[in-house]
């Protein structure tokens, strides 16, 4: 799992969204996420570089918040 470095306006996605990896691409120079809703429905799945997501840090609680749509 991976947090969202940067908001991403055209997937309705914002910093901080949690993320699954479900595909790394050249090594780590990109990955593919999959954001979804606390209930289990696919918002977005979005190819990413490296610098646009960060590893979950210690001590970090999640967030909810609605999802446009």
């Amino acid at each position: 799992m991976v947090v969202l470095a940067e908001d991403l306006d055209e997937h309705g996605l914002r910093a901080g969204d949690v993320g699954t990896v479900v595909l790394v691409h050249e090594g780590g120079r990109g990955y593919e996420v999959e954001f979804a809703t606390l209930d289990g429905e696919t918002v977005a799945v979005v190819t990413l570089e490296g610098s646009q997501v960060r590893p979950i840090g210690r001590h970090e609680i999640a967030h909810a918040r609605p999802v446009a749509g």
